[in-house]
């Protein structure tokens, strides 16, 4: 258990070291939807769709939350937050090929670094990593387990979430 606790620790301290403005310039590309007469869509795939069962039951509401769905007609005041485990994901990368070809900005959350091979973040307005490439502990085998993608990805929610409502705030 003390392992666990250490490398998730680590997990999240390495988030914070190097997604913070990501983490800030995604919470500014959705408050613009929440500031106007827009939406912030989630369009989360897999098992990430945990964040958005948390975001619509959450004591603390998320500001303008709509669940995106491929019926969903979007308007320029709207945005989109994307959530995927992987940047290869095809369901996230239609709709981020779609949303782009649209001019409709959005956000992406996926584990994969932003790099030139990457094209849901290229595709992106905005892109955070969750700098989750292995497991986290290693397996009596020689493998790695432990690949806590949707424990990563409520983090971010909360920070970017948190960095949301301050820049509402300060906007009223």
């Amino acid at each position: 258990m003390k392992m666990l606790t250490t490398q998730l620790t680590g997990l999240l301290q390495r988030i914070v070291n190097s997604e913070e403005e990501n983490i800030e310039e995604t919470a500014r590309l959705l408050a613009q939807a929440a500031a106007r007469e827009g939406f912030i869509y989630f369009a989360a795939f897999g098992e990430m769709e945990s964040i958005t069962i948390n975001a619509e039951n959450a004591v603390e509401k998320f500001p303008s939350l709509k669940v995106w769905t491929s019926d969903t007609e979007l308007t320029s005041a709207d945005r989109v937050w994307i959530i995927a485990r992987s940047s290869e994901n095809e369901d996230a990368l239609a709709l981020a090929e779609k949303l782009s070809a649209e001019f409709i900005p959005f956000s992406v959350l996926a584990a994969e670094n932003h790099n030139d091979e990457n094209k849901l973040a290229n595709l992106a307005y905005t892109y955070i990593s969750l700098k989750l490439t292995k497991g986290l502990l290693p397996a009596e085998d020689g493998s790695r387990i432990v690949l806590p993608y949707a424990l990563s990805a409520m983090f971010v929610y909360e920070a970017v979430k948190m960095k949301l409502d301050e820049i509402l705030l300060s906007e009223d």
